[in-house]
């Protein structure tokens, strides 16, 4: 039975991996007093274990979000849409920061590696929902299927623990 869990965690993460693979700009969601904000962020060159992996400094508005409540989605939007629930951790790891640093961040951010006001985001996956729009196959039998009212166990949507 532990194999079985086993390979569907492995699955899952397979196919998040492979839906987010290649986007590069994804959006972060945070919770504040007021509400929710979302801001677009930079997809790591990482490939997706469970984790995902930002860069962001230690003087804005989302580090001090999350600290105070680690509770993100992130969502990326491609040949499918992607939506990531999980918990963020800020990590101060030098080596970690200079492992993924390259040249787009010194303009983006106006900095280098070892500036100490970088900070790493790193979000553990806990669930991900995906739309994959991309399979005309499956959006043409799910579509017969709504007109038709017969069953399809063709899924456009579905819901994975990671």
């Amino acid at each position: 039975m532990a194999t079985n869990a086993k390979t569907a965690h492995e699955e899952a993460i397979e196919t998040v991996r492979d839906l987010i693979k290649g986007i590069d700009t994804a959006m972060l969601t945070t919770v504040t007093k007021e509400g929710l904000v979302s801001r677009p962020m930079k997809t790591q060159e990482v490939e997706f274990d469970g984790d995902l992996w930002f860069l962001t400094m230690k003087d804005t508005f989302k580090y001090e979000e999350l600290k105070q409540n680690p509770h993100v989605n992130v969502s990326y939007v491609g040949r499918s849409y992607v939506s990531i629930r999980g918990q963020a951790e800020l990590v101060d790891d030098r080596a970690k920061i200079k492992e993924l640093w390259n040249a787009a961040y010194e303009k983006l951010l106006d900095t280098n590696s070892d500036d100490p006001n970088l900070v790493l985001i790193k979000v553990k996956a806990e669930t991900a929902e995906y739309w994959e729009t991309g399979n005309l196959t499956k959006v043409v039998k799910r579509l017969f299927s709504k007109l038709t009212g017969t069953e399809s166990e063709t899924e456009l949507n579905k819901t994975v623990d990671l």
